[in-house]
């Protein structure tokens, strides 16, 4: 690993909305954390003032990266040709903001609503996702920004649960600005093991985030994270590495009831934060130092 990876922080450790006290607060905790990003999701963005994010955003310098996950009611896996517009137009609008607070990438749970599904997805859902997302990355090309696909458990989505899931979903898209997002929270439910699916993904590993199994603070559960970052070392991945974590102290009722955060796993955003970039700071070294 050759370049330093990017550290970021969801600005969901921070508040819950995106009202222009919070933003306040997310950009100026982060850069006093000592981050060099930050990942906004959309699911608020009605509140979001674009314009004064951006100038906050370049006078603390940070980066941005977006991410979303669609509603059951604008959901682009649908069969039902309304619900798959509404969600297209929901990822145009999202992909604009994204542009507009100065990312050039936007990921997620862009293929599907953020849920528990009650069937596998059918033939012509998943068409639809595949078609939809070939729109959007044409629209993200000509703006030079990628799109992350971004590998969630079963309990919230049922298009793409594993890399392989995911590396054959890009492969119908077609885009080379489409890239995989892995999630070592979603892995830990999912894949066989932290590091196959590094390797499996290889160079088109486009974004990571970094949670705990239960979400609270890193180290405190039991997922094999040297393995983890021993094996993006190996695919000279130099990308983004971010940190989620969530807990119903902070996160708005309705996320909060979507993702199943039922309890308070932190209160104190600050030190979760200050104590996740110096975990993932010394993995960094000291893998870095190892090889």
């Amino acid at each position: 690993m050759t370049n330093r990876n990017p550290l970021g922080v969801h600005a969901l450790v921070w508040a819950g909305d995106t009202t222009d006290a919070s933003v306040e607060k997310i950009i100026t905790s982060t850069a006093r954390a000592g981050y060099d990003l930050v990942e906004f999701s959309l699911h608020d963005s009605l509140n979001l003032d674009v314009d004064k994010a951006r100038k906050l955003l370049e006078a603390n310098n940070l980066d941005v990266v977006c991410s979303r996950g669609l509603a059951f009611d604008a959901d682009v896996s649908s069969d039902d040709t309304a619900t798959v517009e509404r969600g297209a137009k929901l990822l145009q609008e999202s992909l604009k903001i994204t542009h507009e607070l100065g990312g050039t990438h936007f990921t997620g749970a862009l293929f599907s609503a953020l849920g528990k599904y009650g069937a596998p997805i059918t033939e012509k859902g998943r068409a639809n996702v595949v078609s939809v997302l070939k729109d959007l990355s044409d629209e993200a090309g000509q703006l030079s920004m990628t799109l992350g696909l971004e590998i969630c458990n079963r309990y919230e989505t049922n298009v793409i649960n594993t890399a392989h899931d995911a590396l054959r979903l890009a492969d119908d898209i077609g885009r080379d600005n489409v890239l995989i997002h892995l999630d070592t929270y979603h892995m830990n439910i999912e894949e066989n093991d932290l590091v196959s699916p590094v390797y499996e993904v290889g160079d088109r590993l486009g974004y990571v985030h970094i949670g705990e199994n239960h979400r609270g603070y890193l180290g405190s559960g039991h997922l094999d994270f040297t393995s983890f970052f021993h094996a993006l070392a190996a695919i000279n991945y130099n990308g983004p590495i971010t940190f989620e974590s969530f807990s119903s102290a902070v996160v708005a009722r309705g996320l909060s009831n979507d993702l199943a955060v039922w309890r308070n796993l932190w209160t104190d955003g600050e030190d979760l934060a200050v104590h996740a970039r110096e975990f993932m700071a010394n993995h960094l070294h000291s893998t870095r130092a190892t090889r």
